[in-house]
């Protein structure tokens, strides 16, 4: 069976994660990803190493499905060399700091003359302004992009989430500006330029904050468990911040995830106030409506606490679905990679290695009908180097030899 990106070649410069999670992705969807490392190799190959002298999993569970070539950009056969590898791409991809490419003599005039229908992917932290100079990191990302400031306690400080929406966020919308232009470049027959800045990538994921924030202009915010408004928009906790309220309420034993996250929409309400042994208060008017409940929600979520305090978090789970209730226990990583239906999934798979042995990763949440995903294991450095150079390019024993030799490979 084909996949939905074969016959595609993606010329993979990246390095951490912002870059190689979008070009993992793409390898994923089926195109032929070549990752050019530094002789030296990515840096996270040897970070935060669990098993002395081999590649970490921080590179492992970013690098799958992907050849390596090595490739010393500062000589100048490396550059020719990656000049013939960027006309026999489709896509190129990199998340060098502002300038680095250009400085290797590769500005986007020049890679459009090398190859007009290659389409160039840039990840960078910002967009043009009095930020691009400014290293990026994950955690920076957050700051700059309106996360941070919603994220945590009204009473704490401003907070990091632990999903990795700076880094592989801007990856999936990398992702999703290099197949659209290479759908354009069905009709027009070129390629194009495709720039995106980690900040404008963790906005995009906070645009509720801005649409609360222009809502507070008219008044307090109810759904959230704020009692002093300012003119910002304020951390809030668990608070779900749509509609329908919600909270992560305390399960027995009390242990750090021994949680349930509850949302109370209308319907659920009779149901849920017969779980907590409080039947009466379906049909008080002081409880019965939405608009009665809302100035009350901590006193509710107290309520339905107090009873999911005597169960545990599978036990409340359980009842709570089988009135419809919506709700999902706070799962640890430990309970995620153990989870069966989530490897059923193909979204916690094991992965040869023949270095390390098998490692656990995540799978590709993309699933196509046409295109199912086999994840392949990530290349050791430089694994492909003579079989693209040579297999590929067309060079010769020898030359590779004195490559190797003059340090180019």
């Amino acid at each position: 069976m084909t996949k939905a990106l074969e016959g595609i070649r993606v010329l993979d410069m990246t390095h951490v994660q912002s870059g190689p999670s979008a070009t993992q992705l793409l390898g994923w969807l089926g195109a032929d990803v070549v990752k050019v490392e530094a002789p030296g190799g990515d840096v996270t190959r040897g970070q935060l190493r669990d098993v002395p002298e081999v590649d970490s999993l921080y590179f492992t569970m970013l690098n799958c499905n992907k050849r390596s070539v090595t490739l010393n950009t500062k000589t100048g056969r490396g550059r020719e060399i990656l000049t013939e590898l960027i006309r026999r791409s489709d896509v190129l991809v990199e998340n060098f700091g502002p300038g680095a490419v250009e400085r290797m003599g590769f500005s986007w005039e020049r890679i459009r003359e090398i190859n007009p229908r290659i389409v160039y992917a840039s990840i960078k932290g910002f967009g043009e302004g009095p930020y691009t100079g400014f290293k990026a990191y994950e955690v920076v990302a957050q700051a700059m992009g309106g996360s941070m400031a919603t994220t945590g306690f009204e009473d704490g400080p401003p907070m990091a989430t632990g999903a990795q929406i700076g880094d592989s966020g801007t990856g999936i919308h990398a992702v999703a500006g290099i197949l659209a232009a290479l759908f354009q470049r069905e009709s027009t027959g070129r390629g194009q330029r495709v720039n995106v800045a980690m900040q404008h990538a963790v906005l995009n994921l906070c645009r509720v904050k801005l649409r609360d924030q222009q809502r507070l202009a008219h008044g307090p915010l109810p759904e959230y468990p704020t009692e002093d408004f300012g003119d910002e928009v304020p951390r809030s906790g668990n608070a779900s911040g749509g509609g329908q309220p919600g909270w992560a309420v305390r399960c027995a034993p009390g242990g750090p995830n021994d949680y349930v996250y509850v949302i109370v929409q209308p319907p659920g309400w009779k149901p849920l106030a017969a779980l907590i042994g409080r039947p009466e208060l379906a049909d008080d008017p002081e409880w019965a409506t939405p608009e009665a409940r809302l100035p009350k929600l901590a006193k509710m979520f107290q309520l339905i606490e107090e009873w999911t305090l005597t169960l545990p978090k599978w036990e409340v789970l359980e009842r709570l679905n089988a009135h419809t209730v919506p709700c999902g226990p706070i799962l640890s990583t430990k309970e995620i990679i153990e989870d069966s239906s989530l490897a059923a999934n193909d979204m916690i798979v094991t992965v040869g290695h023949p270095e390390r042995g098998a490692f656990t990763t995540v799978g590709n949440p993309l699933k196509l009908s046409d295109s199912p995903t086999h994840i392949t294991t990530p290349p050791l450095l430089g694994e492909h180097t003579e079989e693209i150079l040579i297999g590929e390019l067309g060079l010769g024993d020898e030359e590779l030899h004195l490559l190797r030799a003059q340090g180019v490979i």
